[in-house]
C-alpha cells in the first residue's frame, strides 16, 4: 500500500508537469485567469477535485480487493 501512494504521487507530478512543459503560454494564461476568480469559486473547484479524487480512489481500492 505504501508504494502505491508514492506511485500515485509520482503520476500526479507527471500529469501536473505536462501542461507547463507542452503548452507554457496557454498554461500561464490559465493561471492568470484563475487568479481573477473569486475565492468561493476556487474553493468550490478545489473541493470538487478533492471529492472526485476520493471517489476515484475508493472505486479503485474496492476493485483491487
Amino acid at each position: 500500500m505504501n508504494s502505491t501512494i508514492w506511485m500515485a504521487l509520482a503520476l500526479v507530478l507527471v500529469l501536473e508537469g505536462l501542461g507547463p512543459m507542452l503548452y507554457p503560454r496557454m498554461w500561464r494564461r490559465m493561471i492568470a485567469a484563475l487568479t481573477q476568480l473569486p475565492d468561493n469559486t476556487l474553493r468550490r473547484f478545489g473541493g470538487g477535485l478533492v471529492v472526485a479524487g476520493v471517489v476515484v480512489y475508493y472505486m479503485l481500492s474496492r476493485a483491487a480487493g
